[in-house]
C-alpha cells in the first residue's frame, strides 16, 4: 500500500531547480559568446545534456514503479556486473585525457565509474543489514564492509579518475559509523583525511590537527590503543604528507599542490586555474554581470568551465544572489533526503538514503571547494548542474532510489 501523498514533491522540486540552473549555466558556458572559442564536440555539450536529461526523467519515473525489495535482492548482482564492466574499461574503454573511463554500450558512452558508486552503496547497504553488529571486538564485518568500497576504489584509480575515487573512499566511515562503529573509531578513520589536508597548508598546521584529533580521540572512548593509534597515525600521515610532495610526486602533480597554497608563484602555469576561479567569482558581485555576460567565462578563461569549474560561471554571471541560491538548494536536498533516512524503519533504506546523500554531500563540497581554492582542484563535478551524461543519470537514479524506498516505507517492513 503507498498513499500518493507520501510521496516527496519537493525533493523532484529541488531536483528540477538544480537541472535547469545547471543548463542555464551550461548554455552559457557552451553556447554564448565563447563558442566562437570552442570547438564543435564541445558545443554540442547543452544539447546532448538536454538529452541525457530526458533519458534520466523517463528512468526516475520508471524506478518509482519498481519493489523496493528489488534492489535489495539485486544488490549483489548489479556490484558484480559493474565491478566487471570497470576492469574491462581499462583495457578495452575510450580513451579521453590519459584515462580510460567511458565504455560504449548500445552506442551509449557511459562512465561505468558512475554506476560503479551506486552499486557499491546498494552492495554494502545489504551486506551490513544482514550483519548489524560492528563494534570494537567485531572487525569482520568492518573489514569486510572496507574491502567491498576499497576494490572499486583501486579500479577507479587505475582508470586514472583519482577525484571519482576520493568520493567513494569517503563513504567508508560514513556507513561503519551510522551501522553502529563507535565516535572514536570513526573519527580515527577519517583523520588521515584531514591531517593530510592540513599538512599540505603547512607541516605545522598537520601536527596542530593531529594533537586536536588524538585529544578529542581520548575524551570520547579513553582507550590506550586508540589514543596511541591516532598518534601514531597522525604522525605517518605527517611525515608521509611531507615526503610526498619532495620525492613523490611528479613535477605537475606538485605544481597542482603549490598552486593550491599559492597559485601566485605560478599564476601563468599551476595556478592559472585557481586565479581565474577566483576572479570569475570574485567579479560577480552580488547580482552579477548577467547571462552570458561574464567575461571570464565569454572570454575562454576558465577551465571546464561546463563541469569542473560550473560554479564559477554562476557566480561570475549571477553574483552572491545566484551563488546562495545553489547552496540554499543542495542544503535543502540534503536535509531532506536526512529527513527520510531518519524516519525510514529498514536499515537497508536508511543506509542507501544516508550513503547517497553523503556522496552528493562529498561531490559537492569537492567541487565548489576546488572552484573557490578552499580545496585543491581535483576533477570533481557539481551533480545535477555540471555537464556530463553519465553522471546525470546515475545521480538521478540514486535519487529515484531514494524516493522509491520513501514512498513505499510503509509496506517495506523491517521484519520481512
Amino acid at each position: 500500500m503507498i498513499d500518493i501523498k507520501d510521496f516527496s514533491w519537493s525533493v523532484i522540486a529541488i531536483w528540477g531547480a538544480l537541472t535547469v540552473v545547471g543548463l542555464v549555466a551550461i548554455y552559457s558556458a557552451t553556447q554564448g559568446p565563447v563558442s566562437q572559442f570552442l570547438p564543435s564536440y564541445i558545443q554540442g555539450n547543452f544539447t546532448r545534456q538536454i538529452i541525457w536529461i530526458s533519458i534520466s526523467l523517463v528512468v526516475l519515473i520508471g524506478i518509482l514503479f519498481i519493489s523496493p525489495r528489488t534492489f535489495q535482492s539485486v544488490a549483489y548482482l548489479f556490484y558484480g556486473v559493474t565491478i566487471f564492466l570497470a576492469v574491462l574499461t581499462i583495457f578495452t574503454g575510450i580513451e579521453v585525457s590519459g584515462g580510460r573511463r567511458w565504455l560504449s554500450i548500445f552506442g551509449l558512452r557511459l562512465q561505468i565509474s558512475e554506476f560503479l558508486k551506486l552499486s557499491t552503496v546498494l552492495a554494502v547497504a545489504s551486506y551490513l543489514t544482514q550483519h548489524r553488529d560492528i563494534s570494537v571486538g567485531n572487525l569482520k564485518t568492518a573489514l569486510t564492509t572496507v574491502m567491498m568500497i576499497l576494490v572499486p576504489v583501486i579500479i577507479i584509480i587505475l582508470q586514472n579518475d583519482t577525484g571519482t575515487a576520493l568520493v567513494l573512499l569517503t563513504l567508508i566511515p560514513v556507513v561503519l559509523f551510522w551501522s553502529g562503529l563507535p565516535y572514536a573509531i570513526s573519527l580515527l578513520m577519517i583523520s588521515p583525511a584531514i591531517i593530510g589536508y592540513f599538512s599540505v597548508i603547512g607541516l605545522e598546521y598537520g601536527v596542530i590537527s593531529m594533537v586536536i584529533i588524538t585529544i578529542t580521540i581520548f575524551l570520547l572512548q579513553k582507550r590506550n590503543w586508540l589514543t596511541i593509534s591516532s598518534v601514531v597515525l597522525g604522525l605517518v600521515v605527517v611525515i608521509g604528507t611531507e615526503v610526498a610532495l619532495q620525492q613523490v610526486l611528479q613535477p605537475h602533480q606538485r605544481a597542482r599542490v603549490e598552486a593550491f597554497v599559492n597559485p601566485t608563484l605560478d599564476p601563468q602555469g599551476a595556478g592559472w586555474n585557481v586565479l581565474q576561479a577566483k576572479t570569475a567569482i570574485g567579479s560577480g558581485g552580488f547580482q552579477g554581470k548577467g547571462f552570458t555576460e561574464g567575461t571570464q567565462t565569454q572570454l575562454r578563461f576558465l577551465p571546464e568551465q561546463w563541469t569542473d569549474f560550473i560554479y564559477c560561471v554562476i557566480g561570475e554571471e549571477f553574483g552572491f544572489v545566484g551563488s546562495s541560491i545553489v547552496l540554499i538548494l543542495y542544503m535543502m536536498l540534503f536535509l531532506r533526503l536526512l529527513n527520510m533516512a531518519g524516519t525510514h524503519k529498514h536499515p537497508f533504506a536508511q543506509l542507501v538514503i544516508v550513503s547517497v546523500t553523503f556522496l552528493y554531500f562529498t561531490h559537492f563540497i569537492i567541487n565548489i571547494g576546488s572552484a573557490t581554492a578552499v580545496l585543491p582542484i581535483m576533477g570533481v563535478p557539481l551533480p545535477f548542474v555540471s555537464y556530463g551524461g553519465s553522471a546525470f543519470l546515475a545521480n538521478t537514479i540514486m535519487l529515484a532510489i531514494c524516493l522509491n524506498l520513501d514512498l513505499y516505507k510503509r509496506s517495506f517492513s523491517i521484519y520481512r
